[in-house]
C-alpha cells in the first residue's frame, strides 16, 4: 500500500455486550483478539501481534476493519478505535506456578474486596463462570514480587484465540493493584502457541514489570497448561483512569 493510499476495507467486527470490560465498552484483551485475527493470513493466531487501543471499544457496534501499511485498524464512524500489527515476539514469560498454588492464590484476589469494573468479562466479580471467564488472579508468592495467579478451565462456548487474549488481560493488571489504582488496557502484545480446549486445566500468571510511569503501568502474563507447558503469553501497557469516566462506581464488599 502506498503512503498516500486510503486504508483498504477488509471486514467488520462487533464486540457483543457479553464481552464488556468497563460497563459501556469492550474488554481490552477480547477486543484485541478479535482484531488480531485480521493481521495474518497464514493462521491468524500464529505469531505475536501488538494491539494498541486508542478509544474505549464500543459495544454491539459494527467496527470497520481496514488494512494499513503496517497491519490493520478498527474504526467506528471514522474514529480510530484500535490498531494491530505483527511483531517479532512478546519477550517475557512469567514464571509458572502449579494449579493448586494458583487455586490457593485466588482467595487473595483483590477484586473480591473492591473492584472498579465489576462487570468485566475476564475478572469481574459481578460475572459468573459460564457467562464470563470469572478469573480471580490473587497474589502469589512474596507480595513484594508483585505476581498474581489464577486457574482457568475454559467452558465449551468460551474457547478460541480471542478468549485466550481476554484470559491474558486482567491477571497482568491485577499485579499492578487495580483496586487501589484503577487502570484500563492501552496496549497488549500477545502470542498464542496453543488455544486451550474446553475443560483444559490452565493456570494464568501475571507480573508487574515497571511501576507507574506517568499514566502508564507495564505488566506481563502467561497461560500454562497443568503440565507447565506455555500456551500463550503477553505484555501490557495500562493507563490509569477514573472509573467514573466509564460510568462505573467501584463495588466494595465488607
Amino acid at each position: 500500500m502506498s503512503r498516500d493510499a486510503a486504508p483498504r476495507p477488509l471486514a467488520t467486527l462487533v464486540v457483543p455486550h457479553r464481552f464488556r470490560g468497563p460497563r459501556t465498552s469492550g474488554n481490552g484483551g477480547y477486543t484485541a483478539g478479535l482484531l488480531a485475527r485480521h493481521v495474518r493470513r497464514d493462521g491468524w493466531y500464529a505469531g505475536a501481534v501488538e494491539v494498541t487501543i486508542r478509544k474505549p471499544p464500543p459495544l454491539d457496534t459494527p467496527l470497520a476493519v481496514l488494512a494499513t501499511e503496517t497491519g490493520v485498524e478498527a474504526r467506528s464512524d471514522g474514529r480510530l478505535i484500535a490498531a494491530a500489527t505483527p511483531v517479532p515476539g512478546v519477550g517475557h514469560t512469567v514464571e509458572a506456578v502449579s494449579f493448586d498454588e494458583a487455586r490457593t492464590a485466588e482467595a487473595a484476589y483483590g477484586g473480591l474486596a473492591r473492584h472498579p469494573f465489576p462487570e468485566c468479562f475476564a475478572c469481574g466479580t459481578g460475572r459468573t463462570p459460564g457467562d464470563a471467564l470469572a478469573l480471580r488472579p490473587g497474589v502469589v508468592g512474596n507480595v513484594r514480587d508483585r505476581r498474581t495467579a489464577c486457574t482457568w478451565v475454559p467452558d465449551a462456548d468460551l474457547v478460541g484465540p480471542e478468549v485466550t487474549w481476554a484470559a491474558l488481560d486482567c491477571p497482568g493488571g491485577w499485579a499492578a493493584d487495580v483496586a487501589g489504582r484503577p487502570i484500563v488496557l492501552g496496549r497488549i502484545t500477545a502470542e498464542i502457541t496453543t488455544v486451550p480446549a474446553s475443560g483444559t486445566r490452565c493456570v494464568v500468571v501475571g507480573a508487574l514489570l515497571d511501576d507507574q510511569d506517568g499514566r502508564k503501568v507495564h505488566t506481563a502474563s502467561t497461560v500454562y497448561d497443568e503440565d507447565g507447558q506455555v500456551l500463550a503469553r503477553a505484555r501490557h501497557v495500562w493507563l490509569t483512569v477514573d472509573p467514573a469516566a466509564f460510568g462505573e462506581a467501584a463495588v466494595t464488599r465488607p
